[in-house]
């Protein structure tokens, strides 16, 4: 089994897929004006519409009603790509290094799901993520 990729379903395509653009500099594949694709060499930030929900299950899904799930994305500097965040991006939490060796930024994006941006910092964070593209 491979984790492919997470799915965020949101009342505002454009303006999600606007946020992950900023904040990651990858350009969205957009096929459709009600789904669109961030892919990193890992895995694959999907954003649907809730238009497209039914597809799946009537009800399976509801915009901007996470409180659950933090996305994360390994940055090459966490304190560059923090100072460069604009005044609309909701910060959480300024870049602070976690007990488990990752210098973290959280904030949010305009649906409200906690977004961390973070850099490894330590010996075994900086092992752990040894060689993983960013």
């Amino acid at each position: 089994m491979n984790l492919v990729s997470v799915r965020l379903i949101t009342d505002d395509v454009d303006r999600l897929v606007d946020f992950y653009e900023r904040i990651t500099g990858v350009d969205a594949d957009r096929p459709t004006p009600d789904f669109a694709e961030l892919r990193t060499p890992h895995g694959t930030l999907a954003i649907g519409s809730t238009r497209a929900v039914g597809l799946f299950g009537a009800g399976s899904a509801r915009p901007a009603d996470n409180r659950t799930a933090i996305i994360e994305f390994l940055v090459d500097d966490i304190d560059a790509v923090f100072a460069a965040l604009d005044d609309a991006t909701e910060i959480v939490g300024s870049p602070r290094t976690m007990p488990w060796g990752k210098r973290s930024a959280l904030v949010r994006d305009p649906d409200g799901t906690l977004v961390n941006l973070f850099t490894p910092v330590t010996p075994p964070a900086i092992a752990k993520f040894a060689g993983v593209p960013r």
